[in-house]
C-alpha cells in the first residue's frame, strides 16, 4: 500500500532535489502531493528545469491526512518558513514521529519549527551551523537517518543515498 507524501514546495526549489526523489517515490507506488500557498499555482525550480503545478493550498490540507513529509532544497524552504502555516505543518510530522525527508536546505523549515533538538541530521554546508544552534547533532555524511523517521542529506550528489534511505523508512 503506497503512502501519501506531503511535499512542501514553492518557487526557486532545487529542481533535481524535487524531481528525482518524487519520481523514486512514485515508482515505488507512493503518492507525492505538492502543497504551496495556493492550489493550481505553477512553481518553477531555480534552474528552470522543472515546473510543478501545485496540488493543494496549505489551508486546504490537514497534516493528519499524510503519511510522510518531503522538503526539497533550494531557496524554497527558506521562503516557506516565513509562513507560520508551513512551520506548523512541518512540526506536526516531527512531533508525531512520521517520516520526514529533508534535503540540502530543507532542514531550514525544521529549524524554524524548533524540531531538531537532540536529532542527528545533516544539511547543506551553509546551514549546518544553524542546525547546530537549533540543537541538532550535525554530521557531514551523504545521508543521515535518525530514529527511523528523519532522513536528511546535504546536496544533489547525495540524492541516490537519500532516496534509498527514504524508501526504506517508508516500508
Amino acid at each position: 500500500m503506497g503512502k501519501r507524501i506531503a511535499t512542501v514546495l514553492t518557487d526557486m526549489f532545487e529542481d533535481v532535489e524535487y524531481t528525482n526523489p518524487a519520481k523514486a517515490f512514485q515508482d515505488a507506488g507512493h503518492e507525492v502531493i505538492t502543497i504551496e500557498k495556493e492550489k493550481g499555482k505553477q512553481v518553477t525550480g531555480k534552474n528552470n528545469d522543472a515546473t510543478v503545478t501545485i496540488d493543494y493550498g496549505i489551508d486546504d490540507v490537514n497534516p493528519s491526512d499524510f503519511d510522510a513529509l518531503f522538503i526539497p532544497g533550494g531557496f524554497s524552504p527558506d521562503m516557506l518558513r516565513a509562513d507560520e502555516r508551513f512551520v506548523t505543518f512541518a512540526k506536526h510530522f516531527m512531533d508525531k514521529k512520521k517520516p520526514v525527508f529533508a534535503i540540502c536546505h530543507g532542514p531550514q523549515l525544521l529549524i524554524t519549527a524548533k524540531t531538531l533538538e537532540g536529532r542527528k541530521a545533516t544539511g547543506f554546508k551553509s546551514i549546518q551551523v544553524d542546525m547546530e544552534y537549533a540543537g541538532a547533532h550535525v554530521v557531514d555524511e551523504e545521508v543521515v537517518v535518525c530514529q527511523n523517521q528523519l532522513v536528511t542529506s546535504r546536496e544533489p550528489d547525495d540524492i541516490p543515498a537519500f532516496n534509498r534511505e527514504a524508501l526504506n523508512v517508508l516500508k
